[in-house]
């Protein structure tokens, strides 16, 4: 009743960004708000706007939670803008007609682009890039033009290039005009951009610097597009990308003060010359100043929320440095790149041989890095960015040389054992290396480290690059790249099949190694079936077939328990099957049931049982979430402070089936006491009276770790939105097969650049995760269910091909003794332990 109203003008990422601050820290229930969405499609990433090209799904660019289902507080007009604002009033008339009354305006307007006053521009075939409906157009023109037409992008900065990238998605022969003398001139030097335009022409682009648009008008392939230099462009389209203005028109007509060079004038605490009107994002000019990136602008998202509920939080600046990937080249640029610091020096390192381009502003003595900027190869830019008005380490040559480089898992003691599996030390390792073993199938063949599991050769590969030896970051022979190159192919070109991929990027036919790899990164960027045509070959066994193989050739089935939670009912069904299949059953460490000695082709036949009572897969075979680990927390315990157990049934349902290069465990403890072991997980969540505690990169096994904590005292919101990026950060870049412990330790900069990444968004790329993340979960179906309604994939459910209803005869049990065992025929059982023998007192 005593609640006041927020008016959001704009529904972009920045508006979107607000409204959740806002909803997330107003426990009360002070503020109502009113979203008017000028666009038909509620808010999505602009940022990764030609990720849509190729799949056409407006979904997969969503932000998570864009329309607030269930919450009464907000109000998403969808379709409908602001038309007019009477401030004397406060009130906004909207395109429907309506009018809403306001305790607080917030503007988020954003930016339009801008459209060079060329003749011919308003003709048809020209379009701007800046919302699906434009990338619509597009398409539909590129589509009338047949694969290779010509399109021309205005433009050569960021959003230029990512136009190009888009036309040439589209089977287009992209075009691109700037009119300085060379690409991303705000990014990068003269240098750094004669490799960049070097490094793009090589992948099919044509590049015009030095020169601007003349004149457009009709041609014969649709338009025809003269230069300055007087040579004339045949293309079917034409896509504006010289930059952007902020949308200031409505404040200016509302009589709200701009700045000089446009933007909403605000304070430092985003408020406009009206105290009841506020501007956030790319139409904010604070205090004078616009800033066209997504990171400052959810800043100034934060900053609103945290006044209207009675803080004072002030914009503390913004840092522009930016790191990219361009069409599969890095880009990075940091600090005063350009060196426009009196006195500033510059040291490069230019490779043209390797593509590489480094360069470093030091201050005049040499001693104080103000900037830098990265082309080729952008790896050191996490360690080098912190490192911005600080005092260097030591020669600013190598801190961009490959000899520079930090040891990594050099600093190991020689005793500390790598290869649990086989019982290998650093010492013995290393003692390979120095008699000759100069790669991983030579340590290998000398220690039998990795021959195993594996999990231990990113460890290998740390200590053979720490002892000089240059490494290949090659998957395996028949892909030059690593994983997480592969990852970033597979996800910028759309490449859906092994077959493709190893036909333009790898060679040969594949093996055991690479198979697997591709067939995770597929499913982690795509929701396919795990099974689905092509994608079944590449599994290993127990991904082939749902389950983990056991030592006689049968199979277990885990059904998933979100949180240790089983119905009554469940139970029994649980029972029941394992009763008439014959299954020994155990409960395991993850607060499940496993049920033992399953032969394949029964495995549907259970599967139906279980998911008939609800019930679904574990994922107890894959390289993906296996349990998420909870106490009872709050609601049962008298000293529990938080509902672990609804937060851990939440987040298994949100990460189930999420695949990733190791698997993943979680722990939830509803109060420090920790009964759930939290800190021994992958993501360990601990409940505190001020909120969730977050901790990363634990595990058992063959080398245990306790979890570092990333961030403390964070609400729901947040834990979730922190955890969706740790989660695609890890499955982004990591190695085959490592698990998060050894990949945090493996990054440059470790946990702090891990924190900057994930909570600071040092980056720019948190909204990216988040919405990888909500695509994987729009996206979850559970894969046995996805087995019994498809005839295809249970076919596939035989021990005989040739004879499906017959039972494998090497398949035995022996259960005479205190618990079922496999047999394996010719061999001894197994012995079950000795029943307990009563001890007289």
């Amino acid at each position: 009743m005593n609640s006041k109203s927020v008016v959001v003008v704009g529904h972009g990422m920045v508006g979107h960004r607000f409204v959740e601050a806002l909803r997330a820290r107003d426990d009360a229930g002070q503020w109502r708000v009113t979203v008017l969405c000028e666009e038909r499609l509620p808010a999505y990433d602009r940022v990764g706007l030609s990720s849509y090209v190729g799949s056409w799904d407006a979904k997969e660019l969503a932000l998570a939670g864009n329309d607030y289902p269930g919450d009464v507080l907000v109000d998403l007009r969808v379709g409908e803008s602001a038309a007019s604002i009477d401030r004397a009033g406060r009130t906004v008339t909207t395109t429907a007609g309506e009018v809403l009354a306001y305790d607080s305006l917030v503007m988020a307007t954003g930016s339009y682009p801008f459209v060079p006053p060329v003749p011919g521009h308003e003709l048809d075939g020209c379009f701007v890039y800046r919302t699906l409906d434009d990338l619509d157009g597009i398409r539909e023109r590129a589509e009338q033009g047949g694969p290779g037409a010509v399109g021309v992008v205005v433009g050569g900065g960021l959003l230029g290039l990512e136009a190009a990238n888009a036309l040439k998605l589209m089977g287009m022969t992209p075009h691109v005009v700037e009119y300085n003398p060379r690409l991303m001139p705000a990014q990068v030097d003269e240098g750094g951009g004669a490799l960049l335009e070097r490094l793009v022409t090589a992948l099919g682009l044509v590049v015009h610097t030095g020169v601007s648009t003349s004149s457009i008008t009709e041609g014969p392939e649709g338009i025809s597009v003269e230069l300055s230099d007087g040579s004339v462009l045949e293309a079917a389209v034409l896509v504006f990308s010289a930059g952007v203005r902020p949308r200031d028109q409505l404040a200016r007509e509302a009589g709200l003060d701009v700045a000089e060079r446009g933007g909403i004038l605000t304070d430092l605490g985003c408020r406009t010359s009206d105290p009841d009107v506020y501007a956030i994002g790319e139409c904010a000019a604070v205090e004078g100043r616009c800033y066209g990136l997504v990171a400052p602008g959810y800043t100034t998202a934060e900053i609103v929320a945290d006044r209207l509920l009675g803080g004072a939080a002030e914009f503390p600046g913004a840092d522009l440095s930016t790191k990219l990937k361009l069409m599969g080249v890095d880009v990075a640029s940091f600090g005063d790149a350009h060196g426009q610091t009196p006195g500033a020096l510059a040291v490069v390192l230019s490779d043209a041989a390797k593509g590489t381009y480094a360069k470093l502003v030091v201050s005049d003595d040499a001693k104080t890095l103000l900037g830098g900027i990265l082309v080729g190869d952008a790896s050191a830019y996490s360690s080098l960015r912190p490192l911005v008005g600080r005092e260097l380490p030591g020669d600013p040559a190598a801190l961009i040389s490959p000899a520079g480089e930090k040891p990594g898992a050099g600093a190991l003691p020689d005793d500390a054992e790598v290869c649990s599996c086989n019982g290998v030390t650093k010492g013995t390792i290393c003692g390979a290396i120095a008699d000759g073993a100069c790669d991983i199938a030579a340590v290998k063949a000398c220690t039998n480290a990795g021959t195993t599991c594996g999990g231990c050769l990113p460890t290998v590969k740390a200590l053979l690059a720490s002892s000089g030896v240059v490494m290949s970051k090659a998957l395996c022979e028949h892909f030059e790249q690593s994983r997480a190159e592969l990852f970033q192919i597979v996800q910028a070109t759309g490449t859906r099949t092994f077959s493709a991929l190893i036909a333009k990027y790898g060679k040969g036919s594949g093996c055991d190694i690479c198979k697997p790899v591709v067939a995770s990164i597929l499913a982690s960027t795509d929701s396919d079936h795990i099974l689905h045509r092509s994608q079944a070959s590449l599994q290993d066994t127990n991904d082939h077939f749902l389950a983990n193989i056991q030592r006689n050739g049968t199979y277990s089935v885990v059904p998933r328990m979100p949180g240790g939670e089983c119905t009554p009912e469940q139970l029994i069904v649980i029972g029941e099957v394992a009763r008439d299949f014959g299954l020994y059953t155990k409960v395991t460490g993850g607060q499940r049931i496993d049920l033992f000695g399953a032969r394949v082709e029964q495995l549907p036949a259970i599967w139906k049982r279980l998911v008939d009572a609800g019930m679904e897969s574990g994922q107890a075979y894959g390289k993906s979430l296996r349990t998420v680990k909870s106490c009872v927390g709050s609601t049962w315990c008298r000293y529990g402070v938080q509902d672990s157990v609804g937060m851990a049934v939440n987040l298994e349902n949100r990460y189930r089936g999420l695949r990733s290069p190791h698997k993943l465990k979680f722990g939830v403890s509803g109060c420090a006491r920790e009964c759930a072991e939290a800190r021994g997980k992958d993501v360990g969540v601990i409940a505190t009276e001020n909120g969730w505690n977050l901790y990363v990169g634990g595990n058992g096994g063959q080398s245990p770790k306790h979890a570092q904590l990333l961030a403390g005292g964070l609400d729901d919101e947040t834990l979730v939105r922190y955890i969706d990026r740790y989660l695609m950060f890890y499955i982004r870049t990591a190695d085959r097969l490592q698990r998060t412990a050894p990949w945090v330790e493996a990054l440059d900069g470790g946990l702090d650049h891990l924190k900057a990444v994930v909570c600071e968004d040092s980056l720019g790329i948190a909204a990216e995760l988040e919405a990888a993340m909500a695509k994987h979960v729009d996206g979850y179906r559970d894969e046995w269910a996805g087995v019994l309604d498809d005839p295809e994939k249970l076919s596939r459910f035989v021990s005989f091909v040739n004879a499906p209803d017959e039972a494998d005869p090497t398949v035995a049990f022996d259960d005479s003794g205190a618990r079922k065992v496999p047999v394996l025929i010719g061999m001894p059982a197994v012995p079950a332990a000795a029943p307990a023998v009563p001890v007289e007192l």
